[in-house]
């Protein structure tokens, strides 16, 4: 079984093409929703959580406390690679769980990470797709879905690693914009890892 690794930065549309692999019956591990729930379910991460950022990590109905994780280490670098360092490994053993229950003939599955190539996720995949776009239009996308300004999105967009970045280190680039149709590059991909590659 072949694990496809798909990321791409704001806006670039990589949970709309993982939707389209999905209706061709593709299982697809989404790894920022899973990082969200493990942060509660996952009790060595909890554990980790709470000695690294304190036990108000948490709030008494042991939900995180998002606000407060997020006060430690927006704009603080060395506190951002200590959650990295926590939650990363956590989402790996999430996904090696969840890869051993797909059933054993299903020739391909996919691993959807906004940090694929930023946690090194990337090189537990056998091969890895980039989803871009034309800056304006992944602009206008955020824009539009998080009701937020122009400026906003340039500072995401700043933290994350560039395109040209991530292109060295992918084997698939798909372009998500209106001039190039999306199920059409999917399909060709589809083919190709059904086939073995």
């Amino acid at each position: 079984m072949l694990k496809i690794g798909v990321t791409g930065g704001i806006g670039s549309g990589k949970t709309t093409v993982c939707r389209v692999f999905q209706t061709l019956g593709v299982p697809v591990f989404f790894a920022d929703d899973v990082a969200k729930q493990i942060m509660v379910s996952d009790p060595i991460l909890v554990a980790g959580l709470k000695e690294t950022f304190g036990p108000q990590s948490y709030r008494e109905d042991g939900s995180l406390d998002n606000k407060y994780i997020a006060g430690i280490v927006f704009n603080n670098a060395a506190e951002l690679a200590k959650l990295n360092a926590l939650v990363h490994p956590a989402v790996f053993r999430a996904f090696d769980h969840w890869v051993a229950e797909v059933p054993a003939d299903c020739p391909y599955v996919l691993k959807e990470a906004a940090l694929l190539f930023e946690s090194g996720s990337y090189k537990m995949c056998d091969r890895n797709i980039l989803v871009t776009a034309e800056t304006q239009v992944r602009i206008q996308r955020v824009m539009e879905r998080d009701g937020v300004s122009e400026q906003q999105v340039r500072a995401r967009m700043d933290k994350q690693m560039s395109d040209e970045e991530k292109m060295k280190m992918t084997d698939y680039i798909l372009l998500n914009q209106q001039d190039h149709s999306v199920i059409l590059q999917v399909l060709d991909l589809h083919h190709q890892f059904i086939s073995g590659l």
